[in-house]
């Protein structure tokens, strides 16, 4: 039995940390271009969800700075919020793959063009 989908935002999130460490309003920054502007966290959507996320072992803190006197914590995935997300990778081009064959055999049925 595989795992259950990972919502959406946690895959865009684990997604913007996985090739470097970034603090919360970075990591907002790069979820919003990441997804084309479909997905926009607000701050305390986000934090709640890295609290999950290091509750599950999937990201952890890896530094605090001050800036302009504000903290700043940083984030990082870990090795196995990297390893989710590689999973999860593999599942969504399982299911892309699954749906371009399906609407291959549309076209060679004769159905017609899909939209684009």
């Amino acid at each position: 039995m595989s795992a259950a989908p990972m919502r959406e935002p946690t895959f865009w999130i684990l997604t913007a940390l996985a090739p470097e460490p970034r603090y919360g309003y970075g990591v907002i920054q790069e979820v919003t271009r990441l997804s084309d502007g479909r997905i926009t966290l607000q701050a305390g959507t986000l934090y709640a969800a890295l609290d999950r996320l290091v509750a599950l072992g999937l990201v952890e803190p890896d530094r605090e700075e001050t800036v302009d006197g504000r903290p700043r914590r940083y984030y990082r995935l870990t090795t196995d919020g990297a390893t989710a997300l590689d999973a999860e990778t593999g599942r969504l081009r399982a299911s892309v793959e699954a749906a371009t064959a399906q609407l291959a055999a549309r076209r060679r049925f004769g159905l017609g063009p899909v939209s684009s």
